[in-house]
């Protein structure tokens, strides 16, 4: 008979009483079996224990988290932190945002203003003493650092979501997809474009067959950012993740490999035209599916007037569609995710058919729908980002830069 669980309380359920493996008690890995041995159990949901108390490294104020919430430590807080990931998991009462990792002390300020149950500290390990019982890593910090991160965190028992671009290198998203595997952990990379109003707009014509066979696929991130703000992204080069090719192609690729199926790049242009830069910020890609589709994408941020954000053009119609999805701005002005609930302000779509148009409405974006994923693949579900398909745009972003290297104007 196994003995009680002095960190759980729970008679009977961990075959190591009182001890704990990386990220949590063992009652949350293990069960017996009918021979009384402890074996892998998959199952997330089986037992859960309460949240232990913490202090913040800077003397924070103690507090206690919710049972049963999926406890999490973000790692970064600058934009994609503290505007995408940190709201979208504050939202969701499936998570609880229990640790943030933070260098900065502008940016430590924000997360304790912003978080104040939140333990904010200095390192993944930090996060791990504030909060023993942490379950997910969300990454979301330079470029660079994606792969070493990630990595460590798979090697404490975390899952993790990874922020785009999935790694800078295939072979070490290669090898986090293998850790994963090997510490059985969920490796989700943060596609969430896929959520945006337009994008599900144009994927729910492409499947219902209202644009008959797809011929091409144009797809345009664009703005206009004559000034480089953030040096990373000036200085580095594409061996560091630097760039609009590593910044918005994963966005671009990951929706045309997602309607479209594998492609490989046919034609590139990258250019330098922003003075003082060293990094690609124009991009031009053009991508072959096998399955016949032509997409061209455009990236860039030097874009005075912007191309439409979508144009599909099949044998039976032609979708346009222009402006924004608006949820990344309404998440910067500190509006609850899903504030979009009806038609996408500031986007609208045009149907072709026969030389004439008619307006087609916008989706409303979705963003929560990654996180909501996310807890429903840790309790035994399906991912909502596979990691293999994030790998699939890294190979094809090598691919460009071996094959087309930026030129400076």
């Amino acid at each position: 008979m196994l003995g009680s669980c002095s960190i759980c309380r729970s008679p009977g359920a961990c075959p190591r009483p009182g001890s704990r493996p990386p990220g949590g008690c063992w009652s949350r890995r293990w069960r017996q079996d009918r021979t009384g041995s402890p074996r892998p159990e998959p199952t997330y949901t089986e037992h859960r224990r309460p949240r232990v108390r913490w202090r913040d490294e800077d003397g924070g104020r103690v507090v206690q988290g919710p049972r049963g919430a999926i406890s999490t430590v973000l790692v970064g807080f600058g934009h994609g932190g503290r505007v995408f990931h940190a709201p979208l998991i504050a939202h969701d009462p499936r998570f609880e945002l229990a640790a943030v990792v933070v260098r900065s002390a502008d940016r430590r300020r924000a997360a304790r203003t912003a978080y104040p149950d939140a333990a904010v500290v200095g390192s993944i390990d930090e996060a791990l003493a504030a909060v023993p019982d942490l379950d997910l890593a969300v990454i979301s910090t330079p470029n660079a650092t994606h792969a070493a991160l990630a990595a460590s965190a798979l090697g404490r028992g975390l899952h993790v979501v990874l922020d785009k671009p999935f790694v800078v290198h295939a072979d070490d998203g290669e090898r986090l997809i293998e850790a994963a595997q090997a510490a059985g952990r969920l490796l989700v990379p943060f596609s969430n474009r896929r959520w945006d109003g337009d994008y599900l707009t144009v994927r729910s014509m492409v499947e219902s067959g209202a644009l008959g066979r797809i011929r091409t696929f144009e797809s345009a991130m664009e703005s206009w950012k004559p000034s480089i703000t953030k040096p990373w992204k000036r200085d580095a080069g594409p061996g560091a993740g630097g760039g609009v090719l590593y910044d918005l192609g994963p966005h671009l690729i990951d929706q045309a490999l997602s309607l479209f199926g594998p492609a490989v790049p046919a034609f590139a242009d990258l250019r330098i035209d922003r003075a003082g830069g060293t990094a690609d910020d124009t991009v031009f890609l053009v991508l072959q599916h096998l399955g016949g589709v032509t997409s061209t994408l455009h990236a860039g941020t030097l874009a005075p007037q912007v191309r439409s954000r979508f144009r599909v053009t099949g044998d039976d119609a032609g979708l346009t569609v222009l402006g924004t999805d608006p949820q990344e701005g309404l998440l910067a002005a500190g509006m609850p995710p899903g504030a979009v609930t009806g038609a996408q302000a500031g986007a609208h779509g045009l149907l072709g058919r026969d030389g004439h148009l008619e307006p087609v409405p916008i989706d409303p974006g979705a963003y929560p729908s990654f996180y909501e994923g996310v807890a429903a693949a840790i309790e035994g579900g399906p991912v909502p980002v596979a990691a293999e398909d994030a790998l699939a745009v890294v190979r094809i972003i090598e691919q460009v830069h071996a094959s087309f290297p930026a030129r400076p104007r």
